[in-house]
């Protein structure tokens, strides 16, 4: 990966920027710190933990959303610009065998999306499991309880467009007010961005290797 960081494009409020890296040795972290460098000026504080440890900058840097996934060798970065405490999540898992996703979803998705899951043909349960699992996690992440808020209380609808946001409990809801979106990683891998508020441009980046 070269050392030299990117140029950092123009990211305007009605857009959602994700940048691809290579995961492995550090260089994704090393890869995301120069991103965010350049997205948040030089003159930003340092990045700071929230209170379920989501990475965040302080005020008035808050303006400018992130977060990272990574799964295997790859990982993404997902950023926005909004206004104060404006949060982005994004998750990214690649695609293996897993023989418990049933069982899984029974214990820990709303008995909707487990009935879903159930009905569709057994070559595509794998993909709805995961298209449900990434865009639970992007909410999650991006509203800062992460998983022990649980999966359950954000339900989605499975439709030929991905995950479509249904009903979301408490503080993260309602489900109307969030923008979740699946993201082309390539073949063996399954990703999703979410962010509250209104609709946005999502671009695709990928740190020079």
């Amino acid at each position: 990966m070269s050392d030299v960081p990117p140029t950092v494009p123009v990211l305007d409020h009605d857009e959602i920027h994700i940048w691809r890296a290579r995961w492995s040795g550090g260089a994704g972290e090393i890869a995301f710190a120069s991103l965010l460098t350049g997205y948040a000026g030089s003159g930003a504080r340092p990045i700071e933990r929230g209170e379920h440890g989501k990475p965040r900058f302080p005020p008035p840097f808050d303006t400018l959303g992130f977060n990272w996934s990574h799964s295997g060798d790859t990982a993404v970065l997902a950023v926005g610009r909004g206004p104060a405490g404006f949060e982005v999540g994004v998750d990214v898992e690649t695609v293996r065998p897993r023989a418990r996703a049933l069982e899984l979803a029974k214990r820990f998705f709303a008995p909707g999306e487990t009935a879903m899951l159930e009905a569709l043909p057994e070559a595509e349960r794998l993909g709805g499991f995961l298209t449900l699992w990434t865009a639970k996690e992007a909410v999650l992440k991006a509203h800062g309880g992460g998983l022990s808020y649980g999966l359950h209380r954000v339900s989605f609808r499975l439709s030929a467009l991905g995950a479509v946001p249904d009903r979301f409990d408490g503080d993260v809801g309602p489900a109307s007010t969030w923008c979740v979106r699946p993201l082309d990683q390539g073949e063996g891998l399954v990703s999703a961005v979410a962010w509250r508020g209104h609709e946005r441009s999502v671009r695709v980046f990928t740190f020079p290797l």
